[in-house]
């Protein structure tokens, strides 16, 4: 996936690798969040991604002219989910659009695990 935009001086091509990582350094700004996680941890097992792999915790998908982002993350113990993952959307979302130029439909947030 690849987001094209377009100006009066010309056409701006932004590839899928730098929204996914754009989206991954923005979430792991965030209080409260540990890691990005593997995508849908299967079996019980939690891959632990450090910040060479992060875009793996991060997926994209396109709908009409905006995008969908899903989150797969790890947050601190003690921690209120609900507010890292409010804090999360929010600087995602602004992250993406102000870097790219792109409109954020949707991010959604998958809590795979806690770190005690």
């Amino acid at each position: 996936m690849e987001c094209k935009i377009k100006n009066d001086i010309g056409t701006v091509y932004i590839s899928e690798d730098v929204m996914l990582k754009v989206a991954g350094y923005a979430a792991l700004e965030c209080y409260g969040i540990v890691a990005m996680s593997s995508q849908r941890a299967k079996d019980g097992f939690i891959q632990w991604l450090g910040r060479e792999n992060l875009t793996k915790g991060v997926q994209l998908k396109m709908v009409d002219d905006m995008l969908d982002v899903d989150l797969f993350i790890i947050v601190e113990y003690g921690i209120s989910i609900g507010e890292v993952c409010k804090t999360i959307v929010e600087t995602v979302r602004y992250k993406l659009e102000s870097m790219t130029g792109i409109k954020i439909r949707r991010v959604n947030i998958s809590v795979e695990g806690v770190r005690v």
